[in-house]
């Protein structure tokens, strides 16, 4: 059966057939953003230009521009002040940080989130966490194709479902969270918002944490081919890591979390 024929009867526009196409990144970009997301996770506060550096000591042929267009792909951008930082969608409000000189001590005080560039094979995707801020608990995560707001909704809804409300939710600015389907369910549960604030590297640096182990101690390591190898080996971390040992808080995540409450309770 021809192509034309097969859009014809699946009601798909023939153009869109070739747009789709001619839009998947090529091996060689697959590649390069491999290699920048090793850079970027030693060096954060590298921009287009001192990785495209370090991809020639690599051995990779590559322009600025080109480095710049895959960083945006990617979703990443340098650490370092500057006047914008995510950038939300047209019409999103925006909310102030309420993390700053807040003492945070207790389990589902604050809740926090991101997305972070998964590589996968010769293809990448993308994986966004919700965690406890006091306890480094990961409570819930999703991966996806896109950097869409569904995803990263579904991931809030089953963190709500599965361990109640916190008193705070902290995001970037980035569209995906300050959309009103997203914010709309914070508000529904009486969550407040906060956002990090602009040039602030810093505002949401627990969960930017669990990020460098999961590809350090997981996706580097593994080395991941398919969506469903991926899936089964987060699925396997995220519960070690919930369950080891934490050197910073001297017990398990979990342990951690679940004993968050009592400190709550006390008071």
């Amino acid at each position: 059966m021809s192509i034309q024929k097969q859009c014809r009867l699946l009601g798909v526009p023939r153009l869109s057939y070739y747009h789709q196409t001619v839009c998947k990144a090529s091996l060689l970009d697959e590649l390069l953003m491999q290699a920048i997301d090793r850079i970027y996770m030693e060096e954060p506060t590298y921009g287009s230009r001192r990785i495209g550096d370090e991809l020639s000591k690599l051995g990779y042929q590559v322009g600025r521009k080109r480095v710049r267009r895959l960083m945006r792909t990617m979703g990443i951008e340098p650490i370092y002040p500057k006047p914008r930082l995510s950038i939300p969608g047209k019409g999103h409000k925006k909310y102030p940080y309420l993390l700053r000189n807040l003492k945070i001590e207790r389990s589902n005080q604050v809740w926090c989130t991101d997305i972070t560039y998964i590589p996968l094979g010769d293809n990448h995707v993308y994986l966004t966490a919700v965690m406890d801020w006091s306890s480094r608990y990961v409570i819930s995560w999703r991966l996806s194709n896109s950097m869409d707001e569904a995803f990263c909704l579904e991931c809030l809804e089953e963190a709500l479902q599965a361990e109640g409300a916190p008193e705070i939710f902290n995001t970037d600015q980035g569209s995906q969270f300050t959309g009103e389907a997203f914010t709309g369910v914070l508000k529904k549960h009486k969550i407040k918002i906060s956002m990090d604030g602009k040039g602030r590297a810093l505002d949401n640096v627990m969960i930017e944490r669990l990020w460098r182990t999961v590809k350090y101690d997981d996706i580097y390591i593994r080395g991941y081919e398919t969506m469903v190898e991926l899936y089964q080996g987060l699925s396997a971390f995220f519960r070690k890591y919930n369950a080891r040992k934490h050197q910073t808080l001297g017990m398990s995540p979990q342990d951690k979390y679940r004993s968050g409450f009592e400190i709550k309770d006390a008071a």
